[in-house]
């Protein structure tokens, strides 16, 4: 009898872990629902964060802390900043010193810097002053602070500034692709954006993980791959329209959107109109309308489900659908 009801406890505590879980705001308090609508954890902290690696960062007054998916405080409440979990370890500061705990909130590495990031592909983004470098999983510094802006390595290459053009270096910190660029994005799906030219006139394309050029600079904004699709926008920031290409620079939907974003488990939002008559909906990998265009303010899907509004932030209805359009959760 006692292992089975320590069995039935441990199914039981195994499926609540499992569950996706989706934040909430109710009367300015956050919470938490599955996903079928039901409140998990009540709303109940000034701020919450989406769950990453099963914790949560949340906010009461001025500090954070963490919770599980039971709602149980993990790590108590009490850091200056933090910058959530990933690859089991978190940037927190307090008394004006960055260092990093595990998941129990037991401090792992201390770093002497002026920022600390996430760490990604097992190397800590760190600025030193004005520099940025990198540290590993031992608090050792294994790429120095030289770089006059870096971003978090993706597929192997971080993005990193020297003077006023952008290159990639490899997690040794060589650097693979000289920074010859006027801008770059992050790699995905083994491609990367780059710019030439500054923001309002310059053009923009994708090189692979060699440097090449694969599709040439030609639109006026890119955003990088997704399931297969990149966002890009032909015209100027004002009038100009959005659509989408393959990774060969081809259209595959065909720029007619003035507002666009890119794909998440197969569908994009993308709106029509300007201002307050701009309505959004959902389109999938081939631009067909899958969800009308009706929301004043969408998002991504994850895990199933998309927070979205319809009208205005005090009279409209704020909720969670589903992929067909329909609320799971309202208010």
């Amino acid at each position: 009898m006692r292992w089975s009801l320590i069995l039935m406890c441990s199914v039981i505590a195994s499926s609540l872990f499992a569950q996706d879980l989706y934040k909430i705001r109710v009367e300015r308090k956050e919470g938490f629902i599955n996903k079928k609508g039901a409140v998990v954890i009540p709303n109940s902290f000034d701020k919450a964060y989406n769950f990453k690696e099963d914790l949560a960062k949340i906010k009461s007054g001025s500090r954070y802390g963490f919770i599980n998916k039971s709602g149980r405080t993990v790590v108590p409440v009490q850091y200056a900043k933090v910058s959530g979990f990933s690859e089991g370890l978190s940037a927190v500061k307090n008394d004006g010193k960055w260092f990093f705990i595990d998941k129990t909130g037991a401090k792992k590495i201390d770093v002497i810097c002026n920022f600390a990031y996430p760490f990604h592909e097992g190397l800590a983004r760190i600025q030193v002053g004005t520099l940025f470098g990198f540290i590993n999983t031992s608090g050792v510094i294994v790429i120095k602070p030289q770089f006059e802006g870096a971003y978090d390595f993706s597929e192997g290459k971080a993005r990193v500034r020297k003077g006023d053009k952008w290159g990639f270096i490899d997690l040794k910190g060589t650097l693979v692709i000289k920074p010859i660029y006027d801008f770059v994005r992050d790699f995905s799906e083994g491609l990367a954006v780059f710019r030439v030219g500054n923001e309002r006139m310059g053009k923009w394309g994708f090189i692979d993980k060699t440097g090449q050029v694969i599709v040439k600079a030609q639109f006026d904004k890119v955003f990088p791959f997704s399931e297969g699709r990149a966002l890009v926008r032909f015209g100027d920031f004002k009038n100009g329209k959005f659509g989408y290409v393959d990774k060969e620079g081809k259209i595959v939907v065909e720029p007619q959107f003035d507002s666009a974003y890119h794909f998440s488990e197969g569908l994009a939002n993308v709106a029509i109109g300007v201002g307050s008559d701009r309505k959004w909906g959902y389109v999938d990998v081939a631009g067909k309308v899958v969800v009308a265009k009706q929301f004043s303010k969408p998002s991504d899907f994850m895990n199933g489900l998309a927070l979205v509004r319809i009208g205005d932030v005090k009279t409209g209805t704020e909720g969670y659908i589903d992929k067909t359009g329909k609320f799971v959760w309202k208010k």
